[in-house]
């Protein structure tokens, strides 16, 4: 699987205005709506819609800036708390998705942060009834090991996601999709390490990277 640079930014661009569209879009519906209404009741209704949707956008930009771009300052680290804030910030509103923090590690390198992020982002979404969502790192001796696990009613990991972690997608086969989880896998490979993924099968998703960083 080998995607050129130029190739994987579209792919990124693809996924961020995909998943940004729809609480825009909101924005944008709400907004007319706001014009057109006189009712007092209705016009505080859609004042309302239009601060989630301002913040489900907030939150995806904040979570999107961490987990694919530069955030995070200019050093070779980033505070974990950060991280924390971005995926409780993605998930948390909907109250679909319960988070578990397991990361004692006050900052942990860029690498293990967007490693981590991705991960909880795939496993969220596979969560399409909610559940549980627990996320685990710890960095020691220069590498990093990094655990998520997904557990709830209904667990559905797309095939096209799967084969882009394990490397098994074949050349330019990737989509916007599973832009996040080809990420994943190219950062472990640097780190000369290893990605495991539950089989198909098994009643919780788990995922599990250990790599240099």
């Amino acid at each position: 699987m080998n995607i050129s640079p130029t190739d994987f930014a579209s792919l990124l661009c693809s996924r961020l205005c995909h998943d940004l569209l729809s609480p825009v879009g909101a924005l944008n519906n709400g907004l007319e709506l706001l014009a057109d209404e006189h009712d007092p009741e209705m016009r505080q209704r859609c004042l309302e819609l239009l601060a989630d949707s301002a913040k489900a956008s907030a939150n995806k930009l904040k979570f999107f800036r961490l987990a694919f771009g530069a955030a995070g300052g200019f050093g070779d680290t980033v505070d974990t708390r950060e991280a924390q804030a971005a995926i409780e910030g993605l998930f948390g509103d909907n109250h679909r998705v319960s988070i578990g923090w397991m990361v004692e590690d006050p900052v942990l390198p860029k690498q293990a942060i967007k490693v981590l992020l991705n991960l909880a982002l795939i496993g969220g979404d596979a969560l399409v009834r909610g559940g549980q969502l627990d996320i685990g790192a710890e960095a020691h001796d220069g590498a990093v090991e990094i655990v998520v696990r997904a557990t709830g009613p209904r667990i559905v990991l797309d095939q096209e996601l799967r084969g882009a972690l394990t490397g098994e997608t074949g050349d330019g086969a990737v989509t916007p999709r599973a832009a996040a989880a080809y990420l994943v896998q190219q950062l472990v490979a640097q780190g000369e390490g290893e990605l495991q993924v539950s089989p198909p099968d098994a009643e919780v998703l788990l995922f599990g990277a250990a790599f240099r960083a």
